[in-house]
């Protein structure tokens, strides 16, 4: 009987520098080496500085640790852009001796601009270690039960009938053109989330946020306009569950809780916000139920 293979899990993210003084660099990888003007490199670090630190890196590793207990397995975690990045994750790999690993992006929705840019380099480094590839898991039973559970938490923190908008970042126009299944699986999540936590049809709505600062047109409609149709409408509250993420960082910590909370504010609405998936243990269970359905295939 052949032996079986010392497997582990990988999870890869986006990744976030740890001080306003890396910016540059970090972004320097977002583009791949490309310059960045340095007018977005000031937005940027602005953008930092305001929220202090983007939480994501440590909230990864935590999602990681919740997992390996969960499991009973080792699970490490790859960054593309920052530290730990995908390279070094998978050179400790090949050091504790793992022959297989399945790997997960903590993006559910996927996109060429995201798990397609992950898969890419771990292609290039993962030597010898066999590969399973979770190309996406949007609509994952329990993932849409780990969002329901924040926003049906938040709807009753707030009393009363908030229309709901749920967010994805957005991506440029041209990739959904290639046929990318990132637009449809981003508003797939949405609805299944909202059947979950009973809401009727009127009750919420789809927008991307965090548009680019690069040129060419990106996916909309963007949250800013939804926020002021919905004003238009009468409605004085808004919610928004950013179901496109799982953890706090710069695009939930400012976007949301900064740029399009003054918007809100300046209209005289007020603005609720879900929080995030965090340490959700439905989160985990998630994660842990896709490795084992993997395993159990494989």
């Amino acid at each position: 009987m052949p032996k079986p293979r010392k497997t582990a899990v990988l999870l890869l993210a986006h990744g976030s520098p740890d001080s306003v003084e890396q910016v540059p660099e970090f972004l320097l990888r977002v583009t791949g080496g490309r310059p960045v003007p340095p007018q977005v490199v000031q937005e940027v670090q602005h953008r930092y500085g305001l929220i202090g630190r983007s939480p994501l890196t440590d909230l990864t590793l935590k999602q990681a640790e919740l997992l390996a207990r969960e499991l009973g397995m080792p699970v490490y975690v790859g960054m593309r852009n920052w530290k730990p990045f995908i390279p070094d994750a998978v050179q400790a790999m090949n050091a504790d001796g793992i022959e297989h690993a399945v790997v997960i992006c903590l993006a559910p929705q996927n996109s060429r601009t995201s798990v397609g840019l992950y898969r890419s380099v771990l292609g290039g480094c993962q030597g010898s270690i066999t590969i399973d590839f979770v190309e996406s898991w949007h609509d994952h039973p329990q993932l849409i039960a780990a969002f329901a559970e924040k926003l049906r938490a938040a709807r009753h923190e707030a009393g009363e009938k908030v229309p709901v908008i749920f967010t994805a970042h957005s991506v440029p126009e041209r990739t959904i053109a290639d046929g990318d299944p990132y637009e449809n699986q981003a508003k797939e999540t949405a609805a299944l989330v909202a059947r979950a936590a009973e809401l009727a049809s009127a009750d919420w709505t789809f927008a991307f946020q965090s548009q680019g600062m690069s040129g060419g047109a990106w996916l909309g409609p963007r949250v800013e306009d939804t926020i002021l149709d919905l004003k238009a409408k009468g409605h004085l509250s808004v919610m928004i569950q950013p179901i496109g993420f799982l953890c706090d960082h710069v695009e939930v910590l400012y976007d949301i809780d900064i740029c399009f909370r003054e918007l809100a504010e300046k209209e005289g609405i007020r603005l609720w916000r879900t929080e995030s998936l965090n340490d959700s243990l439905k989160l985990t269970a998630a994660l842990a139920d896709i490795v084992r359905a993997r395993m159990t295939a494989a």
